[in-house]
């Protein structure tokens, strides 16, 4: 059986490669929306509500992209499987999920080799596997990238997937300080995932945050505003779809951050985006978001709700805590 080759979404031209006749993409932006301790089809259904919630016209094709997904998986437990991704909290959430999913189907880890890159020669700022040429990918898999994992590898894997679906943050701080041969960049990720929660300066994730900046210097467009907080992260995981949705979801409460042209509930690149009273605070520290404006959404399993969350990243010591949130005004 030839080997199952997956990847994040089809800008990566595997086919072109020749090295792959059977590709399965895992698409799902697991960042986003709720990500809670389920079995696979009960997360399925989770997840397609979730992206019905954010715009998808369609429920069935939700439910058969990730059950033709989920079932592409399974039955190729028999043979080996190669899996192209990238550094950035995207695709290594990605990743973990595909690794614990193959760990319960008993597929041993010797058949699973990683293709797993952060750079690339003569390219400064990589962006993916999709900035690659199919000759460029073809190569990859020549040098020493591919790398066959362990039982160990499947076993961290599963263990970050716990965390990352368990319904408090505990033990993100374990999976941020580990260092894999084989898994090396999950580390990073789950130390910027763990910046995702509301700050304790500010009530801010640190995409919010970055967001709110890019659009400070007065008003500009949305697309401007998703380039320029783009630009700030190390390994850019945020597509534009989801930087909108962010803007919307900052336009919301009593006291929005930002105000959205022409439009409050749709945005494109086009919209224009002014910064408020409000949001100039909240990046000055003056203002807490979610005292404010109070919060509903999720980070993997954690769901963050109310004018409270018992759980905030402290800008000082770059950890997780349990500490009060600040007033809502200062």
């Amino acid at each position: 059986m030839s080997a199952l080759h997956v990847s994040n979404g089809d800008a990566t031209d595997l086919a072109g490669t020749g090295l792959a006749e059977r590709i399965l993409y895992w698409r799902d932006t697991l960042h986003e929306g709720p990500v809670p301790a389920l079995g696979p089809e009960e997360l399925r259904r989770v997840r397609a509500d979730f992206l019905l919630s954010e715009g998808a016209d369609d429920r069935r094709e939700a439910d058969r992209m990730f059950l033709d997904r989920d079932e592409a998986l399974a039955a190729h437990r028999d043979g080996e499987y190669v899996l192209w991704f990238e550094a950035d909290l995207y695709d290594q959430l990605q990743i973990i999920q595909i690794l614990d999913r193959l760990r319960a189907l008993g597929v041993p880890a010797q058949r699973v080799t990683l293709i797993c890159i952060g750079d690339h020669p003569g390219i400064a700022r990589f962006g993916g596997l999709g900035e690659l040429s199919a000759a460029q990918l073809r190569d990859l898999a020549t040098t020493d990238a591919p790398v066959r994992l362990s039982s160990e590898a499947l076993d961290l894997a599963a263990r970050a997937w716990a965390a990352f679906t368990a319904s408090a943050p505990t033990d993100l701080a374990a999976i941020a300080a580990t260092r894999s041969v084989e898994l090396r960049f999950l580390g990073e990720a789950f130390d910027r995932l763990g910046r995702e929660y509301p700050s304790t300066r500010d009530g801010l994730s640190l995409t919010e945050r970055r967001i709110l900046a890019a659009a400070s210097g007065g008003p500009t467009d949305a697309g401007s505003v998703f380039t320029r907080a783009a630009a700030r992260e190390t390994r850019p995981f945020l597509g534009d779809t989801w930087c909108f949705a962010i803007l919307r979801r900052l336009a919301a409460g009593i006291d929005p951050l930002v105000l959205l042209e022409p439009s409050e509930t749709y945005v494109d690149r086009h919209s224009v985006i002014h910064l408020t009273r409000a949001g100039t605070q909240a990046l000055n520290g003056e203002v807490d978001q979610v005292a404010l404006n109070g919060v509903d959404r999720w980070v993997g399993g954690v769901h963050l709700q109310g004018h409270h969350v018992d759980w905030r990243f402290d800008e000082g010591t770059e950890v997780l805590t349990q500490r009060p949130p600040r007033p809502g005004r200062q």
